[in-house]
């Protein structure tokens, strides 16, 4: 069996996209509709930066379902490949939520762009600059990230945002609670804890101003039916009910990306191999949490004609 996986926030760089665009209209038509959606020109912005406006997170979310939707697109209409035929399921890493749901027809790309736009706004206006802050710790496993974040929490938000894999755990919060956590690491035989270059404490309880705006959104914008099943983040668990779906994703703001358990649980159901879409971040993770799998990352044109072949 097989599942696409789609890439969070951290996978733009300046310049993505545009290779693939050159070669292929189908990718071009991709970042056009995007653009038009969001009536500004995301794509130049893509392909030229400046990085820190690719960087901000109102930018970054559609930038990359936009990466990662072109692909597919090619994939499909160069590759005469159907997602819904070579897909058992799909998931994605937070924002890439948001882009397997698209590939799996829930959402239309226009809506898709329009929707992680608002995500990226809502969670950058939920909590004021400089008040939240995350990091990466480095050599730890989800128990070990859980007892640091309680002792370091002292009070303030200190909490698991996303469990990467078995190495990689990333904690989310107040900026002085995650200061404290970096500063303790040794103390709870972690590696080290790096502070992440984020504009916004992502998937803690600070982002209930920014679920609350999803909510609303995706009241207006709700998801269709899906071709092929989620493994949806907060649950590690496999959703196929529009209903559901819409009810996750404003959970998924505030609530822990599982991803480690999502793609356990996706061997368990039976996926051996696992397709990335748009980025090479999740592959690595994927090796880590699970063996005896095969994970192919697709970015340009050479890795989906080969993909294409294989298929």
């Amino acid at each position: 069996m097989r599942a696409f996986v789609f890439p969070g926030q951290g996978s733009q760089k300046v310049g993505m996209g545009a290779d693939l665009a050159e070669a292929s209209p189908a990718a071009r038509e991709v970042f056009e509709e995007v653009d038009d959606a969001l009536g500004q020109k995301l794509s130049a912005i893509m392909r030229e930066g400046p990085e820190d406006v690719l960087t901000l997170t109102e930018n970054a979310q559609p930038a990359i379902m936009a990466n990662a939707i072109a692909v597919l697109r090619v994939l499909e209409r160069e590759g005469g490949i159907t997602l819904a035929e070579k897909a058992d399921f799909v998931a994605g890493h937070s924002l890439g939520e948001y882009t397997a749901l698209c590939a799996a027809g829930a959402f239309s790309l226009a809506d898709t762009a329009r929707l992680l736009k608002l995500r990226g706004q809502a969670m950058q206006a939920a909590v004021p600059v400089g008040v939240g802050a995350m990091c990466a710790l480095l050599g730890a496993d989800i128990d070990k990230a859980q007892k640091l974040a309680e002792a370091a929490a002292e009070g303030e938000v200190c909490t698991v945002a996303n469990d990467n894999d078995p190495t990689q755990v990333v904690l989310s919060g107040h900026k002085g609670a995650i200061e404290r956590a970096i500063a303790m690491v040794k103390e709870f035989e972690i590696k080290r804890g790096v502070a992440l270059p984020v504009s916004a404490p992502f998937h803690c309880p600070l982002m209930q101003p920014a679920a609350d705006a999803m909510a609303e959104a995706l009241g207006k914008t709700p998801p269709g039916a899906l071709r092929v099943p989620l493994f949806a983040n907060v649950t590690a668990a496999v959703v196929s009910d529009p209903a559901e779906v819409q009810r996750l994703l404003v959970e998924q703001v505030c609530g822990r990306v599982r991803w480690r358990e999502s793609v356990i649980a996706m061997q368990v159901a039976g996926v051996d191999s696992f397709v990335e879409l748009g980025g090479k971040v999740l592959g690595p993770m994927i090796g880590r949490s699970v063996s005896d799998v095969t994970v192919t990352s697709v970015v340009g044109m050479t890795d989906i004609e080969a993909l294409a072949k294989e298929l």
